[in-house]
């Protein structure tokens, strides 16, 4: 009987010992080696960009369009030489899936104009970070390097010395005057948006106005998720100044560059000096929201 006792209990000790073993496996297990199924531990993977492809960026402009940004094309007699202006040259790239580009320069008697039309299609290499996410950090990045100004604000003085109410009428607010101007000019109120001023094509090129407080390099409204322009002079002394207004807006994970250049051919000359610069501006402008169509279409 007493050998009976000692075997039950060495059997009772292995089972308690392989129950525990078993325990511990399965514990390990949940640690170790997640479940991919189970929700609750695997992260969800971030969405993936709208765009899968760029367009061809050579055939991207019309003819009409570079028509108006490269006058001198037209002047060319040769009409071979013609098609091969309006043909652009491809940018050199590695992969026309991630980045392609197109750049024309023609002469006039006037002046050498140059554009550039840029396509990056912007992919997130971590899971965690959607292809949206990564080209919108991409795009800030852009935008604080372009070093734009500040906004700028009108002065509530002379708002209100424009007001014909301000001193006629004691009882009458002039707080109003700093946001509608009583002459209806909405350059008056416009601000750094030029997405305020009407426009009745509902074209961003058609709203800007002719002052110089919008013509600044500025953040862009209704182009695109996220836009601006640049707009800078080169050169002095010796040499023709060269202007450059540069337009670059974000749609979804592709980012588009626009690059307008004009160098006069007499040296002192300024190109399309503000206000007058307001035509480049509308131009690149103009072209941008008509790039932004064929990506959205």
């Amino acid at each position: 009987m007493q050998r009976k006792a000692y075997v039950s209990g060495v059997v009772a000790l292995l089972a308690a010992l392989l129950a525990g073993c078993t325990g511990s496996s399965d514990d390990g297990g949940d640690t170790d080696n997640a479940n991919p199924g189970d929700t609750g531990t695997a992260s969800a993977a971030a969405q993936p960009g709208k765009y899968r492809t760029l367009p061809e960026p050579c055939g991207a402009v019309g003819q009409d369009t570079l028509d108006s940004l490269l006058p001198g094309i037209q002047q060319i007699a040769d009409q071979e030489q013609r098609d091969k202006a309006y043909a652009g040259e491809a940018t050199p790239t590695f992969d026309t899936d991630r980045k392609v580009g197109c750049r024309w320069t023609v002469e006039s008697t006037d002046a050498t104009d140059h554009l550039l039309v840029d396509f990056e299609r912007v992919v997130s290499y971590d899971n965690s970070v959607s292809d949206d996410t990564e080209a919108q950090q991409l795009f800030a990045t852009k935008e604080e390097a372009a070093d734009l100004p500040e906004p700028a604000t009108s002065s509530p003085s002379t708002s209100a010395s424009n007001s014909p109410s301000t001193s006629a009428s004691p009882g009458t607010s002039t707080g109003t005057s700093t946001d509608e101007s009583p002459s209806g000019d909405p350059s008056d109120s416009a601000g750094p948006s030029d997405s305020a001023a009407p426009s009745g094509s509902g074209s961003p090129s058609s709203s800007i106005s002719a002052t110089p407080s919008t013509l600044q390099p500025r953040i862009l409204e209704g182009l695109g998720d996220d836009a601006f322009l640049d707009d800078a002079l080169s050169g002095s002394g010796s040499t023709a100044q060269q202007r450059t207004v540069t337009v670059a807006f974000r749609t979804s994970n592709v980012i588009v560059t626009i690059a307008y250049e004009e160098q006069p051919m007499t040296v002192g000359v300024t190109p399309n000096s503000t206000p007058d610069s307001k035509e480049m501006q509308d131009k690149a402008r103009k072209l941008a929201a008509q790039l932004a169509e064929t990506l959205t279409s």
